[in-house]
């Protein structure tokens, strides 16, 4: 299935189990998620601005990219918050950011195996 021929609840049915399914088998004091209190907003794994609407940004970005494009969206993203995690006020968070992505990548190419080794 592909994003232009679904609607979004038809690829959030396709897609997202398949990416997020491991986060709820995780609880929230696993090293991913860090110490967040429940009462207070993940702003690492779900922030909400990222979150309106019927699909998850990251997923309409996945959606409109080809394979190499979105590893390179990952990479980079990766790479920001590791830069600036210094400069920005709030190290840990932006290195968890950092690692979001990173897992977000290898999640991504474990899916796909051959097509990353071209």
């Amino acid at each position: 299935m592909s994003i232009d021929d679904a609607t979004p609840e038809e690829w959030n049915k396709v897609n997202r189990k398949k990416d997020w399914e491991w986060m709820d088998e995780v609880s929230n004091d696993h090293p991913f998620f860090g110490d967040k209190p429940d009462n207070k907003p993940d702003m690492v794994n779900r922030p909400a601005h990222y979150n309106n609407g019927n699909m998850e940004c990251i997923d309409a970005i996945r959606g409109m990219l080809t394979h190499d494009e979105y590893i390179g969206y990952l990479r980079g993203n990766a790479l920001k918050y590791n830069w600036r995690c210094r400069y920005k006020g709030k190290p840990i968070e932006d290195l968890r950011k950092a690692r979001w992505y990173e897992e977000r990548l290898i999640t991504y190419m474990l899916e796909h195996p051959s097509e990353h080794l071209r």
